[in-house]
Order: structure tokens, then C-alpha cells, then sequence
């Protein structure tokens, strides 16, 4: 019995018929599908200027001639009251509601019509089935936070139950508890790795530690998803050599859908089915493929809550081999509001700091993981997970880095920690800022 797609269809959301709009968009030569794109990015802004009285406001100059005219919209756009956000039509009760994590800083509540939200569905088991996974039947290895009051808990627990999966807390990420997590590899038929890149990284340094590989403990698994944190290229490396499987970098956001999703081709390929994603200028003008800039998408199925020109806080870049039928990601740059403002008044991306010193503190296996917290404009803690004290000489290493790669008077300190604060969601934040943007 297909008991994922059965609860999905019992609780009001059209499987079936999202699945074959999706395979139709698919289905597209190049021409149609231009016709497919331009069509709907009109029908979803006339739908919303018509039904939405919210957007009505905020797209009040429009040139509906002039996809460039349609403003664009930022979290802090929607941090008003759902109700006063929802189409004409739909209620509270009658939508899929959900919260986006807050990681941006800005959190809000978002609401999707139940066709979309079986589309994000649909979209996403099209492209887990690139690796023989089946949500029906396939277990899951779950690396996630779960909420600690009792009534989320369970709840939880039993959607994982209903979706075949086992989740592994990851609120405390000790040698212990990774034990733990190891026995459980080996006595349960895993086909697959899903959750957040920080902890699946740790779990892949235990292993590394014991010498060991995770498919020759676990000879079902097939392949390792990681998500919603930066997975860097040592890390991937490290994965795919300690677990044995192809290991898939997600890009997604619970307010939209399913991103980007690294295929069997190891090319970052962009849904381009139910999404529009564009990179911006600070102009909010479109930028030549290979140059970063802001990722602004359009849900193109929304009705109940409009997404158009959605600024989402990152920072990308499409690849110069993109089409607009079949966008490429090359690359996550950060986000917006990962940005150090230095004491010359320069801004630099906070994973710049990330890099220099991962480069340097993780070569030799003593540091698990770290984050970098900017105080003031020229003091940088460190905290790290480590097995012991960071040396006198690589600490220097690091300094010396930070102001050959950004400037001087930068005044950095380090702390040791037997495990790091994660956020309520479990996710691992590497860089953060507490200056004033």
C-alpha cells in the first residue's frame, strides 16, 4: 500500500492529478515551453492583482507588459497577518499552513492552495525517483531537529512513521550518541540518507575516525540528500568516501518548493516546473548567467498566497550553460544577510571567514565543527567542537589569513565547547553577524 501518497490524497492534496500536470510540463519541447512560462507568470500575477487584495497594494504600478516592472518582495513584505496576505476564496482552513524556519531572521507564516502543495510533492518524489527512491517504501535515515514539548514530539514521530521514516535526533552529536546512531545502520535496511549538512558531516567524521564505511555496514543504502546548509566541496568528498554512495546536494525553501537538486550528472538542475527563478542585481535587473547575484523566485501555482519576485535572502549564480527550460545552479554564494561590515566600512560574505579558517583548523581531525560569530566590526569569536585546544600556531595561521584575504586591526578569539548551540530546527548556522547591517 502506498501509505505516503494514500495520506497525502486523504488529507485533501491531489496526488494524482499534480503528478500528471507535472509529467505534461515535462512532456515540453523548448518552444512549448517558453509559451508554458510566459503563459503562466501572467496568469499567476493577473490572478493575484484580481483575487488578492494584499498584492493588489503592493503591485499597484505594474506593467503587466514588463515582467521587469513587478516589484519585488522580500520576507519583511509578508510579516503581517496571514489572513490579511490570503487570496479572496481561501481561509486559514482551507490551505496547507506551514512557518518558514527564521533562519533569514525574518520569519512568517506562509499558506500554499492544496494543488500546489501536491505539486511540491510531486516535484520532489520526481526527483528523489532519479535515485530508485520511492517514498512508499524506501526507509529513511532522518537527520533532523525534532521539537521537544510532547504534543510536537510525537507528532512527529508519527508522521515519520507514515513517511518510512527513522529520525536521528541531532541536538547532541557526541561520540556516544554517533555510536548509537551506527548500531541503528546496522541492524535497520536504510535506503537512503536525508537531513541537515552539519550533522550528516559528523556522523561521516565519526566513521572516518573508526576507519570505517558506512555502505559495508549498511549494504541497502543507496544514495545521501543532504540539505538547508552549505555543503562545502571537502565535505562532499568526505561523504561520499565514508558513506560509499552518490551523496545529492537539495536547495529548497518550505515557502516555495523544491529548488534545485543535484542529478545522477552531478548538475545542479533548477525546478523549473513550478518554479521562476531569476538572479537579480541590486537594481532588481536580471544578471548574464555566471554572475552572482540575489535568488528571486515565483511560485507559479500559488494562488492562495503570492510569491512573485520573491526575494529569499540568497545570494547564487546560473550556470552559462542554463536554458530556460533547464536552469543550472552552479553555485550558492550565501545569504544576504551573511555579511561581515569590516572597520574600513567594506563588506565581505561571512563565509569567507568560514573558509579561511576551515581550511586551516580541520586538516588534521581535531575540530568536529565550529561557528563564527562577528561581535563588533573588528572581533571575531570562533566556537569549536574540538579534542583538544586549538594550537598557539594555528590560531596565528588564522589571523594571518583573515588579513591577507580581508584587512588588518581584526582581533579574533577562539573558545572550546563540548557541543554547539544548534537553533530550535537543529540547523548548524556557520557564520553570523551581531553589527548592524
Amino acid at each position: 500500500m502506498k501509505i505516503f501518497n494514500l495520506t497525502l490524497q486523504l488529507n485533501g492534496f491531489p496526488l494524482k492529478e499534480a503528478k500528471k500536470t507535472l509529467s505534461n510540463i515535462q512532456k515540453l519541447d523548448e518552444t512549448e515551453y517558453e509559451n508554458y512560462l510566459n503563459s503562466k507568470q501572467q496568469d499567476i500575477l493577473k490572478y493575484h492583482l484580481s483575487y488578492n487584495l494584499f498584492y493588489k497594494s503592493f503591485g499597484q504600478h505594474i506593467d503587466l507588459n514588463n515582467w521587469n516592472s513587478v516589484p519585488v518582495m522580500t520576507k519583511h513584505d509578508l510579516q503581517q497577518p496571514l489572513e490579511d496576505r490570503l487570496s479572496n476564496g481561501f481561509t486559514t482552513k482551507t490551505v496547507y499552513l506551514n512557518k518558514t524556519s527564521g533562519s533569514s531572521g525574518n520569519p512568517f507564516v506562509f499558506a500554499k492552495d492544496k494543488m500546489c502543495h501536491a505539486l511540491t510533492w510531486a516535484e520532489i518524489q520526481n526527483r528523489f525517483s532519479w535515485y530508485g527512491i520511492d517514498f512508499n517504501s524506501s526507509l529513511q535515515a532522518r537527520f533532523y531537529g525534532i521539537p521537544l514539548d510532547k504534543v510536537g514530539y510525537y507528532k512527529e514521530r508519527f508522521k515519520d512513521k507514515l513517511s518510512h521514516r527513522y529520525r536521528f535526533s541531532i541536538f547532541n552529536l557526541n561520540d556516544k550518541s554517533l555510536e548509537t546512531y551506527l548500531d541503528t545502520f546496522k541492524t535497520k535496511p536504510f535506503d537512503y540518507i536525508n537531513g541537515y549538512t552539519s550533522a550528516i558531516v559528523q556522523f561521516a567524521k565519526f566513521l572516518k575516525d573508526k576507519n570505517l564505511i558506512l555502505k559495508n555496514v549498511c549494504p541497502t543504502l543507496k544514495c545521501c540528500v543532504v540539505t538547508s546548509e552549505m555543503l562545502f566541496p571537502d565535505d562532499k568528498l568526505l561523504l561520499e568516501r565514508q558513506f560509499g554512495i552518490p551523496v545529492i546536494n537539495e536547495y529548497g525553501a518550505s515557502e516555495l518548493d523544491l529548488i534545485a537538486f543535484q542529478n545522477p550528472k552531478d548538475i545542479w538542475q533548477i525546478n523549473s516546473d513550478t518554479l521562476f527563478v531569476e538572479i537579480l542585481d541590486k537594481k532588481n535587473q536580471p544578471v548574464e548567467n555566471g554572475q552572482e547575484g540575489r535568488v528571486v523566485i515565483t511560485s507559479l501555482y500559488n494562488k492562495a498566497h503570492p510569491f512573485i519576485r520573491y526575494d529569499l535572502g540568497d545570494i547564487g549564480i546560473l550556470s552559462k550553460t542554463s536554458t530556460l527550460q533547464k536552469p543550472v545552479l552552479e553555485k550558492l554564494v550565501g545569504r544576504t544577510n551573511d555579511m561581515a561590515i569590516l572597520p574600513s566600512g567594506t563588506r565581505a560574505a561571512g563565509l569567507t571567514f568560514y573558509y579561511i579558517t576551515k581550511a586551516i583548523i580541520e586538516d588534521d581531525g581535531n575540530v568536529k565543527e565550529f561557528i563564527i560569530t562577528q561581535e563588533t566590526k573588528s572581533i571575531f569569536k570562533i566556537d569549536y567542537v574540538g579534542k583538544s585546544k586549538i594550537s598557539e600556531i594555528k590560531q596565528q595561521q588564522i589571523i594571518t589569513e583573515m588579513k591577507r584575504y580581508l584587512e588588518d586591526g581584526l582581533n579574533i578569539y577562539f573558545e572550546k565547547h563540548d557541543t554547539l548551540k544548534r537553533s530550535k530546527s537543529g540547523k548548524l548556522k556557520q557564520f553570523k553577524s551581531l553589527v548592524s547591517q
